[in-house]
């Protein structure tokens, strides 16, 4: 087995998998992948997509508590997979196209190749999608398709937003969606399997000879031959010996918005004074390195349901709804998952009721304001971050969150939630005002697991990457993952985060030709 490969790609995830994959189509190229979690191959906790819920603060899961929290709850943990396949193993598998006004925004910010123009084709190269246009793609390794409309209550939901002035509207259409409704697309085939990043890039081609795939291998710190990177230190599977592989083009951190600053830091890669607090080397004064931390916080509103509901679903979670809270805007500001059960895992503990029989409408604010920090907590590569997404610290976010608990109630007032719409659970009839609404969010809002930006592309001297997602101050060495992004898109980003692989590694193919 060697240890001496053209590229490294640290992290199996959404982008990382896409990364390896797309460069070992050439046979002439050696790729190792290094993945600090188990392979999901046949591991059915990971593949059915319904089971979802269950890999929170499991096995599966780096669960990063957060920072106590002046603003927000601090209860709060971020899951990360610790899987192959990263999130996209771990998560309900919401597939959303990236608003064009988000990506075109991206590219207004000096960072050419970009924009929707660019990204767009993308998405239709990864994805086979079910849905109408000849926009999508239809031959990607990506399987997305519409959700069923096999829920009544949800059904009923949609009817509801009708009543209430949200039409049903066509996601994924190519134009963006600022005020509507309707089941959502997923990354899932039709027999309940997740079509997670591994299981669409990786499992067709874990015998190509020129790929090495390495799992259970916990990245340490990237070595470099002066500001050459040239391997990555890790630890062995038996969690004892240190290996290194050496890369002779370059190496590719895909290790998402919390590992990602945490590995360059560890690696010499950031802040300069927090480096030397724990007595690292300097190699980059980056202070952009787990600086913007960006996030999609998540209020819960839920309701008894006076039917029962439904027992299966492709992954409880099947309907999304946008809106923005004034008109100015050319991007929702508003999002609401629908689900159809109990999502009482802040409430409980703050005295509210509960029901095994329950539906919810979860908002959340799509373009936040509040930016967090990603820190060490020592020099030791296996101690958990310090995560403080600083949630609710601008006041823009608690009043879109006030709003979405506003609205919530609203479309459950309509008639065609009569027959489903109970007692209201939580935050429950009392609460009424602002000020008692955002009292009850800030003690018991969640997140959608959409961490980013923490390590953003920009042309400006104190973002860490280029346009071409280089690391600033060293030579062979980047960055595809979600915390290269220069804003968190208005979406769930997962589907973004899969292009971000696809594009870098055009990059390297390129670059390197």
């Amino acid at each position: 087995m060697t240890d001496q490969f053209d590229y490294v790609v640290v992290g199996g995830g959404s982008a990382g998998a896409a990364v390896a994959s797309r460069l070992s189509e050439d046979p002439d190229v050696t790729v190792c992948l290094l993945e600090a979690g188990p392979s999901d191959v046949g591991d059915r906790n990971v593949l059915e997509l319904k089971r979802w819920m269950a890999l929170l603060e499991s096995g599966y899961d780096w669960d990063y508590l957060i920072e106590p929290q002046e603003s927000g709850n601090s209860f709060m943990r971020h899951a990360r997979a610790r899987v192959l396949g990263g999130c996209s193993s771990h998560n309900s598998c919401i597939a959303f196209w990236a608003p064009a006004e988000d990506l075109d925004e991206w590219e207004s910010m000096g960072l050419p190749g970009w924009g929707s123009k660019d990204v767009f084709p993308l998405y239709q190269r990864l994805e086979t999608n079910d849905g109408p246009g000849e926009h999508h793609g239809r031959s990607g390794p990506v399987t997305i398709r519409s959700v069923p409309p096999n829920d009544p209550c949800g059904a009923a939901m949609l009817e509801a937003c009708e009543q209430q002035g949200i039409p049903t509207t066509e996601f994924n259409s190519g134009t963006t969606v600022t005020h509507g409704a309707n089941w959502f697309q997923i990354n899932a085939r039709e027999d309940g399997t997740r079509s997670s990043s591994s299981v669409s890039y990786l499992h067709p081609v874990m015998n190509r000879p020129n790929l090495q795939i390495r799992t259970g291998a916990w990245a340490r710190k990237i070595i470099f031959d002066g500001t050459r990177a040239t391997g990555v230190q890790y630890l062995d599977e038996d969690q004892i010996h240190t290996r290194t592989v050496t890369a002779g083009r370059e190496v590719v951190l895909s290790t998402g918005a919390i590992d990602t600053p945490k590995l360059l830091m560890l690696s010499g890669i950031g802040p300069a004074e927090h480096l030397r607090e724990f007595g690292l080397d300097v190699l980059v004064d980056s202070p952009g390195v787990g600086a913007t931390l960006q996030d999609h916080p998540e209020g819960v509103i839920s309701w008894d349901a006076k039917q029962p509901m439904v027992s299966d679903s492709t992954q409880w979670w099947e309907i999304g709804i946008f809106t923005r809270t004034t008109d100015d805007l050319d991007r929702p500001d508003l999002m609401f998952h629908y689900g159809s059960v109990p999502f009482d895992m802040h409430t409980v503990r703050q005295g509210y009721p509960t029901s095994e029989n329950a539906f919810c409408l979860t908002p959340n604010v799509t373009r936040a304001r509040s930016s967090g920090t990603v820190r060490l907590r020592s020099r030791d590569f296996r101690d958990k971050p310090a995560v403080d997404p600083k949630y609710f610290t601008h006041p823009h976010d608690m009043r879109v969150m006030t709003e979405g608990i506003k609205l919530a109630r609203r479309i459950a007032e309509q008639p065609a939630m009569r027959d489903w719409a109970g007692a209201e659970l939580f935050p429950g009839p009392d609460v009424r005002t602002d000020d008692e609404i955002a009292d009850y969010i800030r003690r018991t809002h969640n997140t959608v697991y959409h961490p980013a930006a923490s390590v953003p592309m920009g042309a400006e001297a104190d973002k860490p990457l280029d346009e071409r997602l280089r690391v600033k101050g060293v030579h062979g060495l980047r960055v595809a993952d979600a915390s290269a992004m220069p804003l968190l898109v208005a979406v769930n980003p997962n589907i973004t985060t899969m292009a971000i692989g696809e594009k870098c590694s055009d990059m390297l193919k390129a670059d390197n030709a």
